[in-house]
């Protein structure tokens, strides 16, 4: 753990500000080791297989169902719920911690401000477009990132859930056998990286709102 963690920092330090470093290390950590731990719960024999659903009156087994329609176990991260408001959560610590660096003048220019040296004479064309620009950048960081934030997260973790599902459903012993051990396998590699994924994703968010811009030139 402590290997890890400090490869974690070490890389966050090559990407972030130092001082941003430090204020995101925390979050982003946290947040790696809770999703780490709630996708492998989807690994737990009776998780999302055992609850209350249709009778299957032709299994030999006692109390087997043929459908479980509502389980008293799930992964949290299988919940659109959980991995919406971690998104929530994430954007808004990631406005903070832009204002924060930046400044509310900085933060603004930051997103609208022009990146690049222009002659005078077609400076107010360019800022048009970058202000078009920064308007698209807008609805991206409300909107498109934490979308593709959450529903990343959620829809692998409750994929692996349907596939584990649909193998132990199949009526040929061996073959729900060999499908399951294959996914169990696949969601072993799938559970551990998607933690990363959201984790270094969230890196690279703050580390394109927290940036200072060059000066043109320069």
């Amino acid at each position: 753990m402590e290997m890890i963690c400090e490869s974690w920092e070490s890389f966050m330090a090559d990407v972030l500000d130092p001082k941003v470093t430090r204020w995101v290390f925390p979050f982003a950590t946290t947040f790696l080791i809770f999703i780490v731990l709630c996708n492998y719960v989807d690994l737990i024999p009776g998780v999302g297989s055992i609850g209350f659903g249709t009778p299957d009156k032709d299994s030999v087994m006692p109390f087997a169902l043929k459908d479980v329609s509502r389980p008293l176990f799930r992964p949290p991260t299988s919940d659109a719920n959980l991995t919406v408001a971690m998104t929530v959560i994430f954007l808004v610590m990631c406005l903070f911690w832009a204002i924060r660096y930046n400044g509310v003048l900085g933060f603004a220019k930051h997103v609208f401000g022009v990146k690049m040296q222009v002659n005078k004479w077609v400076y107010p064309l360019i800022a048009l477009l970058f202000l078009f620009i920064g308007l698209m950048e807008v609805v991206s960081i409300l909107f498109a990132r934490p979308v593709a934030l959450a529903m990343r997260l959620y829809g692998n973790v409750f994929a692996g859930e349907t596939m584990l599902d649909m193998g132990s459903h199949i009526s040929n012993w061996f073959g729900s056998m060999a499908i399951t051990l294959v996914v169990y396998f696949y969601e072993t590699f799938v559970c551990g990286v998607q933690a990363f994924v959201f984790g270094l994703l969230v890196v690279a968010v703050v580390g394109t709102m927290c940036s200072h811009q060059e000066e043109p030139g320069h």
